[in-house]
């Protein structure tokens, strides 16, 4: 990394009281600069208590759009406006009103990759890390209207008996990687130990010996006395988890084709330079009506609190 450009983006942090999120599928430069990386949750989280006056959001833009809400009164920056997320962008207000009227007694729960508009018409936000919790939170005769991922969807489904309706979504990255792969690495790599996302397709979930969340995933790699993992979820987790266990190999598990499928480039949009014009420039900030952010802000305030309760967060 340019040394010049991170004495500048220290720099731009202390004089105008700014903090860097990332996300951990970011490239590697730029969590190694940030404030904090972590999860949805995790930074959720950390949007929501820091003291900053702004913060740069390194990740996609539903995650900018969520620190706005969570934080109103802060500038919120995105270093590249486009990085945004074919997940997100599938459930449309359209499309999940129609389905409300479709199913009108289901309580809503959507997951933390959607759009503010689609976090305005949720009674609960959920993220990987505490989808099963929030839903467990409901009486089991409590019908579920859950999306947009399918496949944590149908992971929540699986501990509950709560009836559900899943919206047909999917993360590109996770439903593109391949069983048949993971099957030929478990017989390369006998002794490793497959860790994947939920949002990952189904055949590959039941080839897994851990689900969970980025930051399960991380803390299970750290903390067990394995030597060898298959990593099931977008590779940019390769980085930390090199950075806090570096005597222990990871292996990325390839897509069903294209290896660049297995990459999230809308995270690899941002770069270290984009950082620093975000903070130079105090470009690209995200706008958002009062309206819709105190809508929104509500189903993610019950998660937080009801995370903070179930000892999920501190």
């Amino acid at each position: 990394m340019d040394t010049q450009i991170k004495k500048k983006i220290f720099d731009l942090k202390q004089k105008k009281n700014a903090i860097i999120l990332a996300h951990y599928y970011v490239d590697g430069e730029i969590q190694d600069i940030a404030d904090y990386v972590g999860d949805s949750l995790e930074l959720a989280r950390k949007a929501s208590v820091t003291d900053a006056d702004i913060i740069v959001f390194a990740g996609v833009h539903f995650m900018a759009e969520t620190a706005k809400i969570i934080s109103p009164n802060k500038k919120v920056l995105i270093p590249d406006i486009k990085s945004g997320c074919p997940l997100a962008d599938s459930m449309s207000g359209a499309g999940l009103k129609k389905m409300k009227e479709q199913y009108p007694d289901h309580v809503i729960v959507n997951y933390v990759n959607s759009t503010a508009e689609i976090k305005a018409m949720s009674d609960l936000i959920c993220t990987s890390s505490n989808a099963v919790d929030m839903v467990k939170s409901f009486d089991p005769g409590t019908k579920i209207l859950f999306g947009p991922d399918k496949n944590l969807g149908a992971f929540v489904k699986s501990f509950v008996n709560n009836e559900m309706v899943i919206w047909d979504g999917n993360c590109p990255v996770h439903e593109n990687f391949s069983a048949e792969k993971l099957k030929a690495l478990k017989l390369k790599f006998p002794e490793a130990v497959v860790l994947a996302h939920p949002e990952a397709n189904k055949p590959v979930l039941l080839l897994a010996d851990l689900i969970g969340s980025t930051s399960k995933i991380i803390k299970y790699a750290v903390e067990s006395d394995k030597k060898q993992f298959i990593i099931a979820t977008e590779p940019g987790v390769i980085h930390t988890l090199k950075k806090q266990t570096s005597e222990k190999e990871f292996i990325p598990l390839p897509p069903v084709q294209n290896l660049d499928k297995s990459i999230c480039f809308n995270m690899k949009k941002h770069t270290v330079e984009k950082v620093l014009q975000a903070l130079e420039n105090e470009q690209f900030e995200i706008f958002m009506d009062s309206e819709l952010i105190k809508k929104a802000a509500l189903p993610i305030k019950r998660m937080l609190d009801m995370s903070i309760k179930l000892g999920l967060i501190k």
